[in-house]
Parts: C-alpha cells; sequence; structure tokens
C-alpha cells in the first residue's frame, strides 16, 4: 500500500504531466460539399464548431477529449434530443469520448453515444459548415446540411 505522502507525490505528478503525448494535428473532412474543410473555432462565435478553410484550420490533441492546440478549447457533445448533437467549443471538457479509429474521429464504443463516427454539417456562411455529432439520421428544418460526414486526421500514407 502507498502512504499518504506517496499517494500525495503521485497526484502532484499526475496535475503535471500531460494527458496528450502525441502532436497536434488538423482534422479535416473528405467528403462533398466540405471536402478538404477543416475544423476550427467560427470567426463570428468562437464557441460554435465548424469546418472551413485550411488557411484559417486549427490544431487539436485527441486524448479521450479534443482540445484545440491554438486556443485550449475543449470539443464537448451536447445532450440534445434530436439525432444531432449541438457540438461547442468551452474552457473545460465535458467530453471524454472522442477516440480514433485509423485516421477517423469517432465517440469511442464505451461512451454515453455509443461508438459514432459520424457528423452533420449545416451550412452558416459560404466557407463555414456547422458540425454536430450524428447518431441518428434527423436534420434540422430550413437550413443546408449535409449528412453522414466524416471527420479524419491528415493522410497517415
Amino acid at each position: 500500500m502507498f502512504s499518504s505522502l506517496a499517494t500525495r507525490l503521485l497526484l502532484a505528478a499526475a496535475a503535471v504531466i500531460p494527458a496528450a503525448v502525441a502532436k497536434p494535428e488538423q482534422i479535416r473532412a473528405v467528403q462533398s460539399p466540405i471536402f478538404h474543410y477543416y475544423l476550427q473555432a467560427y470567426p463570428q462565435d468562437p464557441k460554435i464548431p465548424v469546418m472551413g478553410p485550411e488557411t484559417t484550420s486549427e490544431y487539436f490533441n485527441i486524448g479521450g477529449w479534443l482540445q484545440s492546440a491554438n486556443t485550449s478549447k475543449y470539443l464537448n457533445i451536447g445532450n440534445d434530443a434530436t439525432s444531432y448533437k449541438t457540438l461547442t467549443f468551452a474552457d473545460v471538457t465535458a467530453t471524454d469520448a472522442w477516440a480514433l479509429e485509423g485516421d477517423t474521429i469517432i465517440t469511442g464504443q464505451g461512451s454515453t453515444w455509443g461508438r459514432q463516427l459520424n457528423f452533420l454539417v449545416c451550412q452558416l456562411s459560404a466557407d463555414y459548415w456547422q458540425v454536430y455529432l450524428q447518431t441518428g439520421s434527423e436534420v434540422p428544418a430550413g437550413k443546408t446540411c449535409s449528412n453522414y460526414q466524416s471527420l479524419h486526421l491528415p493522410c497517415l500514407c
């Protein structure tokens, strides 16, 4: 058994050791209409995750959570009643479900959402599409959207 001092030292060390060791990566789309658009914060509202031009893309650390290396914000999944779940950027992580399957961004099998790899995007402006996690087939009424998108790290070829 660890002594109280040893336990405190281990907890202190764990607090300063980074959880992710891989380098930050861009996250991109591979299908039209957002082919080679990249995950980033919407310039008009930085809480909204969007797919947009590579020139303004962000880089992300993945370790159960997705954290922007540019802004230190975390990508969280909302509790919407619809099959599409609102994603938001926030100062703290409320979502530890993010994982990789090859180069594909997914929610892990053991998460609240199960293994999900589909996303919904809805156009906000000419170059920006809001991103939602898709767990079914619903889409918001009155918006221009594209269902069943997948998000990927750059080619691991």
